[in-house]
């Protein structure tokens, strides 16, 4: 399979700085701030910490989905958190997210600071009542699939993701272990949408905003390189309809905006306080 030596671990693993590839000089085995930075704060109750990956991209779609259903108290400001330069180790963001990984959120309406995306997600659904069906069966089907999506998208971002498009070497075992995973994953998803316009069927929830910033994207070619073309992802047409109508919708292509410092000018929206920034 491959001309690479072998690899024989070490009976006492330890950590070289060096070995990281494109993330080693943000991974490390160790928690805790490296250095004081306080968070700075906006006028608004809800101040949001992220960065515009699929997963600070699930709560800035659905703080727009908030807003445009008129939601006016989820109005929020968003501030940048650079994790190629270690923002997410200052002092401030470790308070607010002790596993120093974007995106967290402090609600100063409540005190409360939460951290996962997936815990953001239900947070907001249930302080503003929308997204998250208020009938046992609805509310438990959109948490079967939150939880999917949290416990299925390290396969795709950690796992595929990694070792097909920022490995510094590319090996074919670890690709050929996470594309079948990812694939599968496709199919999951593609089963569940067969005769479902949403993930739970007619009513668009968090489930859907936590799922689409990842296999959309994928499906549609927007993460990964070529990996859509690599994975055959046109074959799942169910999946490829479902994202094709969430992308398209107003509040994805602005919370996509939010947070994000790369690519085009106009894809671009560092900090966000008001919907007026968009227009600028």
């Amino acid at each position: 399979m491959t001309d690479q030596p072998a690899y024989t671990p070490p009976k006492v693993w330890t950590w070289d700085a060096e070995n990281g590839g494109q993330f080693a000089s943000i991974n490390r085995p160790i928690a805790g701030a490296t250095h004081d930075k306080d968070l700075p704060r906006g006028k608004h109750a809800l101040q949001l910490y992220s960065l515009a990956t699929p997963n600070g991209v699930k709560v800035t779609l659905l703080l727009e989905e908030l807003l445009a259903a008129g939601h006016t108290g989820a109005e929020y400001d968003a501030w940048l958190i650079d994790i190629a330069k270690g923002d997410q180790f200052g002092s401030g963001f470790v308070d607010v997210n002790p596993n120093s990984k974007i995106p967290a959120l402090f609600d100063h309406d409540t005190g409360l600071r939460i951290f996962e995306s997936g815990a953001i997600l239900l947070y907001l659904a249930e302080k503003f009542g929308a997204f998250l069906p208020k009938d046992i069966a609805g509310r438990t089907e959109t948490l079967n699939w939150l939880f999917w999506l949290q416990g299925a998208a390290p396969y795709l971002g950690g796992g595929f993701g990694h070792f097909y498009a920022y490995a510094p070497e590319k090996f074919e075992y670890p690709i050929n272990r996470f594309a079948m995973e990812a694939k599968r994953q496709l199919d999951v998803l593609d089963r569940q949408l067969a005769d479902k316009s949403y993930i739970i069927g007619d009513e668009y929830t968090i489930a859907d905003m936590a799922i689409a910033p990842w296999y959309g994207r994928l499906v549609t070619g927007g993460a990964y390189g070529d990996a859509a073309t690599f994975l055959d992802t046109a074959s799942y047409k169910n999946v490829n309809r479902w994202a094709d109508a969430i992308l398209a919708r107003p509040a994805f292509i602005r919370g996509q905006k939010v947070n994000r410092s790369w690519g085009e000018p106009h894809e671009q929206l560092p900090e966000r306080h008001s919907a007026a920034d968009f227009d600028s």
